[in-house]
């Protein structure tokens, strides 16, 4: 018995009212003019809207959230240039169903009909095989392949198919783009709920707007629930709104790119000093199921990359607050994680040591055989301290103040300096100290005034109140 076919050319969706059709399915738009929202893609003049006007919209993919239209405007570009659809299942058909449906649109061009659009839902969960197998007949204009997706189409599509499509980004609905969809279908006779001569409480609208996060699928989903609660010439109150709408649910990903994104936020909100930014981005990936593990491994390298030696405690926090998550567990293991975030968020920047560990193995690159200097070479052996090797070395804590200049770089790098101290917290104190090691050294080379560069390094060392157990200044 052969397949039924899906839709006929244009009229997938824009047929009359069926009994039993979801109120989201009645009210699709039928029209360009009824489509909500958008309006970077199709207002007048634009691109996109001209393409599917003109009846030659070629192949395309929409990437947009959930309920922002994706299915629609496939539909409606093959209405308006009275195209056959076709729908694939990314999920449940394979290339044995592509080649089916390549096959029939390749024998109704050769009879002079209408050419084909494709148009694959979730194309994201296409495999490499099946992309591949899209390519020849969306290339030679055998079909118009359109695409609709949630997720980046560069992360889950070949290049060489991204490359023979135009992706054009759609944008979650506005509370007020939503609220003028239920109100249409609240007014509507036909399709609509009309005929139910409903009452709406402002607020009740207005809640199922703001609340449905831009998906006029779901909010057309819950005014129906909402009205069927009622009944014939009830009122759908706040209250009903909210028991209609049950859990609002967090669009989230684990795996897909908004879960990059919200981790994204969460660090450069933590580096940018935002202790409420970094607080919230971390509380919608929790609210998302994400697994706190995730945050802490970006908070500990987080700790290192931009805190650094600004707070050397940061990173002690961070890997404290996670093995205390370890051992509490939620909800109470979320206390030390949200402590964390807080720390790290108000505390004193710096990448020096991300710095220098780059320009440090950029050197190492540069001169992977550059010989360590005699002087502070391994001598285990005679043979070993006969061929000069340790000669020369001077052993810091011979001095009073644990320092004594010498070279450890080797020859070609000598003077490099690939660790320059920020300007605050700790880093304050590290770059006086470190000056202090570098005027000590310039009185020991005879640099200047000998005397008088020591002179000022013993009475600095000697002022040394900072009571943390380090030589030198504070």
């Amino acid at each position: 018995m052969p397949r039924k076919r899906s839709g006929g050319q244009g009229e997938s969706l824009f047929r009359a009212t069926r009994e039993g059709q979801p109120l989201a399915a009645r009210m699709r738009p039928r029209t360009l003019d009824e489509f909500a929202g958008q309006e970077h893609l199709l207002a007048p003049g634009k691109p996109l809207r001209e393409a599917i006007e003109r009846g030659v919209p070629g192949s395309m993919i929409f990437w947009g959230p959930p309920g922002s239209g994706k299915t629609t405007l496939a539909h409606l570009a093959a209405s308006t240039s009275a195209r056959m659809f076709v729908p694939f299942s990314a999920v449940s058909e394979g290339v044995p169903r592509i080649r089916e449906i390549v096959g029939e649109a390749r024998a109704r061009l050769d009879a002079g009909a209408s050419q084909t659009i494709l148009f694959v839902d979730e194309i994201h969960r296409l495999n490499k095989a099946q992309q591949d197998s899209l390519l020849p007949p969306s290339e030679d204009g055998t079909i118009t392949l359109i695409g609709a997706t949630t997720e980046n189409p560069s992360f889950e599509i070949n290049g060489a198919l991204l490359s023979r499509t135009r992706v054009f980004v759609l944008q979650p609905l506005t509370a007020e783009h939503v609220a003028g969809l239920l109100r249409r279908a609240l007014e509507d006779r036909e399709r609509g709920l009309g005929q139910m001569e409903l009452r709406v409480e402002e607020e009740a609208l207005d809640t199922i707007a703001a609340e449905a996060d831009g998906d006029a699928r779901r909010a057309l989903t819950v005014v129906e629930a909402a009205a069927a609660h009622v009944g014939q010439g009830g009122t759908i109150t706040p209250e009903v709104a909210r028991e209609a709408m049950q859990k609002r649910f967090a669009r989230y990903d684990k795996s897909g790119e908004e879960h990059f994104n919200l981790l994204s936020a969460y660090h450069k909100s933590l580096r940018g000093s935002d202790p409420q930014g970094a607080l919230y981005w971390m509380a919608r990936m929790l609210d998302g199921g994400e697994d706190p593990m995730t945050l802490f491994r970006r908070a500990i390298a987080m700790a290192a990359e931009d805190v650094g030696l600004a707070d050397p405690n940061a990173l002690i926090m961070a890997v404290a607050a996670r093995d205390a998550f370890h051992m509490l567990g939620p909800p109470e293991g979320y206390l030390p994680l949200a402590e964390m975030t807080i720390y790290l968020a108000t505390a004193p920047k710096s990448n020096s040591a991300k710095v220098a560990l780059g320009e440090a193995m950029a050197a190492a690159q540069e001169t992977p055989a550059a010989p360590v200097p005699m002087h502070i070479r391994n001598a285990p052996t005679g043979l070993m301290k006969g061929l000069g090797y340790g000669k020369g070395y001077r052993y810091a804590h011979d001095s009073a103040d644990a320092y004594l200049p010498q070279e450890y770089l080797p020859d070609e790098l000598r003077g490099t300096a690939f660790y320059t101290p920020g300007g605050f917290g700790y880093e304050k104190r590290v770059a006086e100290r470190m000056e202090w090691w570098e005027r000590k050294k310039r009185a020991a080379e005879g640099d200047g005034e000998p005397e008088k560069a020591e002179r000022e390094a013993s009475s600095e060392q000697a002022a040394d109140t900072t009571g943390d157990g380090s030589r030198g200044p504070a």
